[in-house]
């Protein structure tokens, strides 16, 4: 399915004002995971991207809290989740499989979003039993080729001794280091509401006082980066075309961080995917557009049921 045939749903969603308070949560096992009101709808399970949280959804989980019943997990050293002894791919896929099946609530809609795409797309292809659908927003897949214009930065923070300089991030203020984030996610810096904008400069203060903040920067991305140098059965790749359920892939046209031009690969790497580009839209489309995610999503759950129906 070509992104010009990506329908959007029409069901009705909640009204809200574009802002929503962060979902409570608690601590489950080695993870901080934060829920929606149930609604006896399917599970659902939302992965952020790197040096995201679990907050990253609150927007998109509650325009679907009616329909699905969503939990996001602060991956291990991310958010309030505590530090892990590694960074690498697989301690983040082994977080999310042994969340889930302590859970015991899989299948699940599985959603990630750029690093938590790479782990999405791992745990549909090594546990189908646990994914029911798969929707992957600008995921991280190996792309070791990156085209002139994106930013530069975050393979350079892979390299020995980056950690250093990260730590003089510290010399600028909180709401500098939330306008370098806003700036390098959004296309539109300007959507972001007031309110999200004092949570993430909330966030910065906090994670500073955290010992493990920057090694779990550091170490996620250069386990992401080892990840692109599998080949055979263990290549991002090779796994993503092993995946049988539904799968929405969804590219901001101006992603400054994961190429869109991945995003014709993915589809045709993806046995049952369709795709959808959203103009002047950055890294992060579930917090710029969250409804058009919210019907994306919607549409692929529509078009499976039917598709059941008539099979």
């Amino acid at each position: 399915m070509s992104r010009t045939e990506v329908r959007l749903s029409t069901a009705e969603l909640p009204s809200w004002d574009g802002v929503l308070p962060p979902y409570p949560g608690e601590l489950e096992g080695e993870v901080f995971v934060r829920r929606a009101p149930a609604s006896g709808g399917q599970p659902a399970l939302f992965v952020h991207g790197l040096g995201g949280a679990s907050t990253n959804w609150t927007d998109l989980m509650g325009l679907l809290a009616p329909t699905l019943d969503c939990a996001a997990l602060d991956l291990p050293g991310f958010g309030w989740s505590p530090p892990a002894a590694s960074y690498t791919l697989r301690t983040h896929v082994r977080a999310v499989v042994q969340l889930l099946e302590r859970q015991g609530r899989g299948p699940v809609h599985l959603f990630g979003n750029s690093l938590g795409g790479a782990v999405a797309t791992r745990v549909a292809a090594r546990r189908p039993d646990l994914v029911r659908s798969l929707t992957l927003i600008s995921p991280a897949l190996p792309n070791l080729r990156p085209k002139k214009g994106l930013d530069p930065r975050l393979p350079l923070l892979a390299l020995p001794g980056m950690q250093k300089v990260l730590r003089r991030m510290n010399e600028v203020t909180p709401e500098q280091q939330m306008l370098m984030m806003i700036n390098l996610c959004y296309s539109d810096p300007s959507v972001v509401p007031q309110q999200r904008r004092q949570e993430a400069i909330e966030e910065v203060v906090r994670r500073q006082g955290l010992s493990h903040g920057m090694p779990a920067l550091v170490g996620s991305l250069r386990g992401l980066i080892a990840s692109y140098l599998q080949r055979g059965p263990r290549s991002l790749w090779h796994q993503a075309a092993s995946v049988r359920v539904p799968t929405l892939l969804i590219w901001g046209s101006e992603d400054r961080l994961v190429d869109v031009a991945l995003a014709p690969k993915a589809l045709a790497a993806f046995p049952h995917s369709r795709l959808l580009v959203l103009p002047s839209v950055g890294h992060v489309a579930q917090l710029e557009q969250p409804e058009t995610v919210a019907r994306a999503f919607l549409a692929l759950v529509e078009d499976a049921d039917a598709k059941r129906v008539r099979a």
